[in-house]
């Protein structure tokens, strides 16, 4: 009996149960192979942007020939950040070096949002889809044992087929939780990384804006 026929015989939950876990499948595959191309263009970037910003003489170069390097635009919006003029408003309270902390931390936040962005779902579908897996196995089960008992007797050949297509929505569940943990903790520690990075450059770029004479030009 192949997973079709399983599929065909189960009832709405056993099938809704199916098509949830099937779809959570899909949706972690997409996310790891697009997430692993991002990471993997964002840690070159990373090392080229920063490595260039500080071969430019000026903010404003840097500024102009970054987004050659920053493809995923990671490290020009930290740059950007200390070009911007508070002027008088709340956020001018403080002095330049407070401005800058307010500023490069907003920006920080934005970056690091991008990084994080698809693990929510690694992570959600890694803890759930072996509990939607077992759902459907004691469900069958119990459907299993309904059949059973309506037949009024118990036979090996009346236990095994049904117990063994429910066993089969454990499996399914591990078989999606199981890349989308490794995924999750692979990809963290390499956010983690790259996170560490841009938060060491922005260190370096406001104490480079709160330097006495320091000019964007």
């Amino acid at each position: 009996m192949n997973l079709l026929q399983i599929y065909e015989q189960g009832d709405v939950l056993i099938k809704g149960v199916s098509v949830l876990l099937l779809l959570m499948s899909v949706a972690c595959w997409v996310v790891i192979v697009w997430k692993t191309w991002f990471l993997y263009r964002v840690g070159a970037d990373i090392a080229r942007s920063t490595a260039a910003f500080w071969q430019c003489n000026s903010v404003a170069n840097a500024a102009l020939s970054l987004p050659g390097f920053d493809r995923e635009g990671l490290v020009l919006p930290l740059v950007q950040a200390i070009t911007i003029q508070v002027g008088n408003t709340l956020g001018a309270a403080g002095d330049r070096s407070q401005q800058l902390t307010r500023l490069l931390r907003d920006a920080l936040h934005g970056v690091l949002a991008r990084l994080h962005y698809g693990q929510v779902l690694l992570a959600t579908v890694g803890s759930t889809a072996p509990f939607v897996g077992l759902l459907g196995t004691v469900w069958g089960i119990y459907r299993a044992l309904i059949g059973i008992a309506d037949a009024g007797q118990v036979s090996i050949d009346k236990i095994s087929g049904p117990v063994g297509e429910a066993l089969v929505m454990t499996a399914a569940g591990l078989a999606v939780a199981i890349p989308a943990v490794l995924a999750y903790n692979v990809m963290g520690r390499t956010i983690a990384r790259l996170e560490a990075d841009l938060e060491g450059f922005a260190r370096d770029l406001r104490e480079l804006a709160a330097s006495p004479g320091f000019c964007i030009d």
